[in-house]
């Protein structure tokens, strides 16, 4: 009897876990005392025994799809076409209508109170983003003295963090940032 509840138990984990199964799954106990379990099933005395969750999805957007966007604002801005790139990948995956939870929004994750000194009147609007947010780069390299990291943090804790701890701020959310777009802007610069 108890390699049987073993042997049920097993199957009801694999069925639940297995990558394939993404089903509801229900059970049936027979006049024999087998319990069956089918994520399809086949008579009205099945009833249902673990209900599935719905999976959210990522969506996927192309790491291409606004290179002509990046190339215009490189070439207007002269801020490296790798670093915008990278700057767009870590803030918004390349999700033109990405909503950050503290109200930043875009490509390149531009706050409200920014978009006037950036010529944004859409945040949505690929184009406006991306030279606004090339622009707001451009401003911070010259201000940090080229030194990435630093404008890194800046576009991201404020040049008011950085230019208080005069480094990196100590936030983790900064550093964890600063790391991946240095990364991702490494590979797209080798690549």
């Amino acid at each position: 009897m108890m390699r049987k509840k073993q042997y049920v138990w097993f199957v009801v984990l694999m069925l639940f876990f297995s990558g394939n199964a993404r089903a509801d799954i229900y059970m049936y106990i027979d006049r024999d005392g087998v319990v069956n379990f089918s994520n399809a099933p086949t008579s009205s005395d099945y009833k249902l025994y673990i209900k599935e969750r719905p999976r959210k999805t990522a969506l996927r957007y192309s790491s291409n799809r606004y290179d002509d966007e990046i190339e215009r604002a490189h070439q207007v801005h002269g801020v490296d076409f790798s670093l915008i790139k990278a700057v767009i990948k870590v803030e918004s995956g390349f999700n033109p209508k990405a909503v950050s939870k503290k109200g930043a929004k875009g490509l390149m994750q531009i706050m409200p109170m920014n978009y006037a000194s950036l010529s944004i009147k859409d945040p949505f609007n690929p184009e406006q983003n991306i030279m606004g947010g090339t622009y707001y780069l451009k401003q911070l390299l010259k201000r940090y003295d080229y030194k990435l990291p630093l404008v890194l943090a800046a576009y991201n804790a404020g040049p008011g963090a950085v230019d208080r701890y005069r480094t990196i701020p100590p936030f983790k959310e900064t550093q964890d940032y600063v790391r991946k777009v240095m990364n991702t802007y490494s590979l797209y610069k080798n690549s």
